[in-house]
């Protein structure tokens, strides 16, 4: 049996591969898609854009050039709102989104996947305790 970071590491890597080939047909990153998605819930601003995905700006220390390139493409209004283009291109996305999502836990009940949920919660508690 590999261990839990081997696991890890190679779900990771999956999901990454697995969400790239789902935005291909838009030329989108999975961070293009975290911005469009934060826009459509309600940010108007880059700071406000920064602010919803703190986790990821500071790997990369913004969010502006992503923003800067959805808005190149007619998606985002210089209100910092989408656009209608902007909006088909969220619900193109999206469905393509929810679909690698369902195929990223078919077959495992939602009882299991609480329980996954749950467990790798506990192993991260565990360790920032330490």
């Amino acid at each position: 049996m590999k261990p839990l970071g081997w696991w890890l590491r190679h779900l990771h890597e999956l999901l990454e591969s697995s969400m790239a080939h789902a935005l291909e047909a838009e030329s989108l990153t999975r961070r293009h898609w975290q911005v469009l998605n934060t826009i459509a819930l309600g940010a108007r601003t880059p700071e406000q854009v920064d602010a919803a995905m703190a986790p990821f700006v500071a790997g990369e220390g913004s969010m502006a050039p992503k923003l800067a390139d959805l808005r190149a493409r007619g998606w985002v209004a210089e209100d910092g709102a989408l656009t209608t283009d902007g909006r088909e291109a969220h619900a193109r996305v999206e469905g393509r989104v929810k679909a690698f999502r369902a195929k990223s836990i078919e077959g495992i009940s939602d009882d299991d996947y609480r329980t996954t949920i749950r467990t790798l919660e506990r192993c991260a508690a565990n360790l920032e305790a330490a």
